[in-house]
């Protein structure tokens, strides 16, 4: 017996006619023009930065092409559906994909910050809690590290401060992302104070302790992307140092830069010569001051949200590792999970995909409240 005709299906989101799908595939189009130029092709820094936007815009596209190949095949199906029970149940399988590659391109094209398509730079300072504090730092090291390794990306450590106990009082690292998972666009929601519940090494009688480590994530652009001016820096020189005595260099090659216009310092002693100190301080100096302007952009509220950071206090907690009920929550989305041992191992996916579903949602939220003003 034939079927009865299918309901004819929603548009839905994105297609091939929303303008901001058209408008990236202009986009695409100029940057294949600009990097086919001679100023392109000896210019490192703008080859990197155009091939990366166009891997990303070739990733939503790639998405949005998807979603319109799929509606062609469904109202294809829909036609023959009333004639043929096969065609209805191939329709009915078409438009379970449309619907989930509509909702993918749909939150592709959601707002976001331009920042997000940058590499990382992470810091992570030990707070409360002294020895084990550090030791925990250590610990949030290691699970980036991993999570970086199972996800393609690449990890290069700036700068850092070890402890005798093989802990950090602070590590400076610089992830590079890829086109489909950018390092800051992840790595952003791991800003803020981390607090950790377990019974230090240190700990004779095997009592809980809580202690704290802080995590900033800024942007890391390029040099023609932040505006420095060099006589705004102090450069200081100073001998580089370590724990035990282990790795002390005998000259004066470690690098400490003063933005003076604002007060941010940064300091790099892990390279052998002072030149490649300064170099990477500046990098992490422009790291900072990218991260100050967005967050100078930013609403009063998101931007003490982000300073909350800076004093790494444990009552100013986005994240509490719990090792005795081996459970992490974060506070800031409700999140929980009682695979605090594999999250720790680097299994970070649900919830960075937690994380970032709920900031597309609120985007997608304050975009609609935009439009109805």
């Amino acid at each position: 017996m034939a079927s009865s005709q299918p309901e004819e299906h929603s548009a839905g989101t994105a297609t091939e006619q929303d303008p901001a799908v058209a408008s990236m595939r202009l986009r695409r189009d100029e940057i294949d023009r600009e990097l086919s130029t001679v100023e392109v092709l000896s210019d490192p820094a703008a080859m990197r930065r155009l091939s990366r936007e166009r891997a990303r815009l070739g990733h939503v596209l790639a998405a949005a092409d998807r979603a319109e190949a799929l509606a062609d095949d469904e109202a294809a199906a829909a036609e023959l559906a009333a004639e043929d029970e096969a065609f209805a149940a191939e329709y009915r399988a078409l438009a379970g994909e449309l619907d989930r590659a509509r909702a993918e391109l749909t939150e592709l094209l959601a707002p976001s910050d331009p920042l997000d398509e940058e590499d990382a730079m992470v810091e992570i300072h030990s707070g409360e809690g002294g020895d084990e504090s550090a030791l925990f730092a250590a610990d949030l090291l290691r699970m980036y590290e991993r999570y970086a390794e199972s996800v393609g990306w690449r990890i290069e450590e700036l700068d850092s401060q070890p402890t005798d106990l093989g802990g950090f009082r602070s590590v400076t690292v610089a992830v590079r992302g890829s086109a489909e998972r950018p390092a800051y666009g992840t790595l952003k929601f791991e800003a803020g104070v981390h607090r950790v519940q377990r019974i230090p090494v240190t700990e004779s009688q095997g009592r809980v302790h809580t202690s704290a480590v802080g995590v900033l994530v800024m942007p890391d652009v390029d040099a023609e992307q932040v505006d420095l001016d060099p006589a705004d820096v102090r450069v200081d020189v100073f001998r580089s140092s370590g724990p035990g005595g282990q790795g002390v260099n005998t000259t004066d090659s470690a690098v400490r830069l003063t933005h003076l216009p604002t007060g941010i310092v940064v300091s790099c002693q892990n390279e052998r010569s002072q030149l490649q100190n300064k170099e990477q301080a500046m990098r992490m100096l422009r790291a900072n001051l990218a991260a100050l302007a967005a967050e100078e952009a930013a609403d009063e509220a998101t931007r003490m949200r982000r300073e909350q950071v800076r004093s790494v206090d444990r009552s100013a907690r986005i994240r509490t590792y719990n090792y005795p009920e081996n459970r992490l929550t974060d506070h800031r989305i409700g999140y929980k999970s009682h695979r605090l041992d594999a999250i720790l191992d680097g299994d970070l996916d649900e919830l960075e995909t937690a994380l970032h579903s709920d900031e597309v949602a609120r985007r997608m939220a304050a975009a609609r409240s935009e439009e109805d003003r």
